[in-house]
């Protein structure tokens, strides 16, 4: 998948840093979606609840030392959003099979409502944007967005992944 980098890029300091300020107020205007949803909730949730939750989603079974890999959370940082999210019944706690050491997390009915209300807020941003670019700049944008995530995505035979 990965295709070897095109000789003829040259990228100058200036066009790096045009990038660099992009993804910030590209970012800032997500996480203000976000932020509108946790008020809307009014669970006194803050952005990593959701980003745990929205994980918590997309990669059903995940536990914390995983959780706090992919969002570059302390273990102890991690544990604490998922006892939040359980708190608020949002989460509930299971045992796994082959270690019972070992617990992942999973979304309640609630947290699913919960992570889908912020969710789609940031659906329609990206869908838009994603309009605006076309087909060629989806895939480009995914294709940047994949190798700047790193080994934070998952391999492309697991389900679910950056399709």
């Amino acid at each position: 998948m990965n295709a070897p980098a095109d000789p003829r890029l040259i990228l100058r300091e200036d066009e790096l840093d045009a990038g660099l300020e992009l993804l910030m107020l590209a970012e800032a205007s997500l996480w203000s979606a976000v932020d509108g949803g946790l008020e809307a909730a009014g669970l006194g949730l803050g952005r990593s609840h959701w980003r745990a939750a929205f994980l918590l989603r997309r990669r059903p079974g995940l536990g914390v030392q995983d959780l706090a890999h992919l969002t570059s959370l302390s273990k102890q940082a991690a544990s604490r959003i998922v006892v939040d999210l359980a708190a608020k019944g949002l989460v509930e706690k299971t045992a796994a099979d082959v270690d019972g050491r070992r617990r992942s997390a999973a979304l309640t009915e609630e947290g699913r409502a919960f992570e889908a209300a912020i969710t789609e807020r940031l659906r329609g941003q990206l869908a838009r944007a994603y309009r605006t670019a076309g087909l060629d700049g989806v895939a480009g944008a995914r294709r940047i967005l994949a190798a700047l995530a790193g080994g934070r995505i998952r391999s492309p035979g697991s389900s679910g992944g950056m399709a």
